[in-house]
């Protein structure tokens, strides 16, 4: 009975629901995420009853109501090809809708854990996403264990849950290219370190330029790539087509190609730092909210949640978009914004896509997960400030025309799900890390754009060195948020979605 199939979508059983169970995730939005039940063809209809009840008999505490609602299924609601959304038309100058809300609006009270957050840390990390929880795993590696992860949601809630999954050495700037470097070393090893299957699949990217500027551009980053041991190439339309000889190449004068970029599959990637973390002592409190700060000459004392308070001697803020309005409670400007991005999943085919593909000209990019789905998204010049996670038909609509542009046989591909996701902008498409000015016991970490997942690994690695050590790093220095103050400006424009 424990081997039964759940969900024949995703061949997720009964077994590993209970897996789940016994891992914490005792609601329906976290067991969805650990397992991936609920995310094929049938969009969970066909299963949820069934994880519902199995919730229901093991968790370790009868589940609220609200623990198994149902969770809101991502548009399309049913099956839709790409060519149907490929010939709809919108207009290129309004500004995107606010969309199909992301999900069922919970209650305040509705997930919270029972009883209060341990009283006293030596270190509270606001933001369980993938820098908050891989800095904690690297305190561990330096011999910090006394840390408390705050997280608003359930584990994969935010950005880091939504991403694409995508990890390229191919920056702008010497130390962004440096960091993606040693984020694939860390990567490449982490599921025999962590003892979980992230899917690494080192099947490159390949930036395809249009215009003469963006010739010019992947030009220059690939000089600046080889000059720090990254084998970018640039490559004739033609050269690119045999790579992916499905694609059309429409409109495309030259592309940029390393074979040693890589995509991973997100989830996992966020459970192995906070399951080895927790190992280590760390406490990850989910569905925790701060509500404000106790300040006292010049630092943070204590972090007060809306299940207790936590005295500290430092706070890290690694919440990603929502950085900004936690920051207000200690009275501290962030210059970050929050802009959606939207994304979608097809329905699985066989494997035919090696490298994760995008039209810089666009912001159009596009990959196959090792399930077979091709996973994409576009960025939109209308779209605003803003911490929205809705979907909206203009987007499917942008984004198949301009899929189907260069892969025209996904037009009779299905789209499965969409979803969004907010990227953090700050003014110079850099992080802000390091120390608050007048306020040196909040450490920041954020900012990272689109590209935090990727660089989450190394970038946590030497934060938690240096906050151990107190030895120098350049890194802390140069990206800290003072620099805005003073116009000193770090930037970095190799974005893309």
């Amino acid at each position: 009975m424990s081997k039964s199939l759940l969900c024949p979508c995703e061949d997720v059983t009964s077994s590993e629901v209970e897996h789940a169970i016994s891992k914490g995730f005792c609601d329906i939005e976290s067991v969805k995420r650990f397992t991936g039940f609920g995310t094929g063809m049938c969009q969970g209809k066909q299963c949820l009853n069934a994880v519902a009840r199995l919730l229901e008999e093991k968790s370790p505490k009868k589940p609220t109501p609200a623990q198994l609602m149902p969770f809101t299924p991502r548009p399309p609601l049913f099956p839709t090809e790409y060519g149907y959304w490929a010939s709809a038309s919108f207009d290129p100058e309004r500004a995107p809708s606010g969309g199909v809300p992301a999900g069922i609006e919970l209650g305040p009270d509705s997930l919270r854990p029972a009883g209060p957050v341990k009283s006293k840390a030596k270190i509270v990390i606001i933001g369980g996403g993938i820098m908050g929880l891989a800095l904690a795993w690297n305190l561990t590696e330096q011999g910090e264990t006394d840390v408390v992860v705050i997280e608003k949601g359930y584990l994969c809630a935010g950005a880091s849950g939504r991403n694409g999954g995508g990890i390229r050495a191919q920056w702008g700037t010497p130390t962004l290219i440096s960091l993606a470097q040693r984020s694939i070393e860390l990567m490449k090893r982490f599921a025999r370190d962590m003892s979980i299957n992230v899917w690494f699949r080192q099947g490159g990217y390949l930036f395809l330029a249009k215009s003469d500027e963006v010739v010019k551009k992947i030009e220059r980053g690939a000089a600046l790539h080889n000059q720090h041991g990254v084998p970018t190439q640039i490559i004739t339309a033609d050269a690119a087509r045999e790579i992916v000889p499905q694609l059309t190449m429409k409109g495309v004068r030259a592309a940029a190609w390393n074979p040693k970029d890589a995509v991973i599959f997100p989830w996992p990637f966020m459970w192995g730092y906070a399951q080895q973390a927790q190992k280590r002592g760390v406490q990850v409190e989910t569905f925790t909210d701060v509500k404000g700060f106790e300040l006292s000459s010049g630092k943070i004392t204590k972090v007060i949640t809306d299940r207790g308070e936590i005295a500290c001697e430092t706070v890290v803020l690694a919440a990603g978009a929502w950085s900004p309005e936690i920051a207000k409670l200690a009275g501290v400007h962030l210059p970050n914004e929050p802009h959606r991005h939207e994304i979608c999943s097809s329905e699985p085919l066989k494997p035919f896509l090696g490298p994760l593909v995008s039209v810089l000209d666009s912001g159009l990019y596009f990959s196959q997960s090792m399930r077979g789905e091709i996973v994409g998204g576009m960025g939109d010049p209308r779209e605003g400030a803003a911490l929205n996670l809705g979907s909206t038909s203009r987007f499917l609509t942008r984004y198949s025309q301009a899929l189907t542009e260069q892969l025209p046989q996904t037009g009779r591909v299905k789209i499965l799900r969409q979803w969004s996701g907010p990227y953090d902008v700050t003014p110079d498409n850099s992080p802000i890390l390091g120390k608050t000015p007048k306020l040196e016991n909040l450490l920041q970490m954020s900012g990272f754009v689109g590209h935090g997942f990727m660089m989450a690994p190394a970038v946590a690695e030497r934060m938690a060195k240096w906050m151990a050590t107190g030895e120098s790093d350049e890194l802390f220095e140069r990206f800290t948020l003072s620099r805005f103050a003073e116009g000193r400006m770090e930037r970095e424009d190799m974005i893309i979605g």
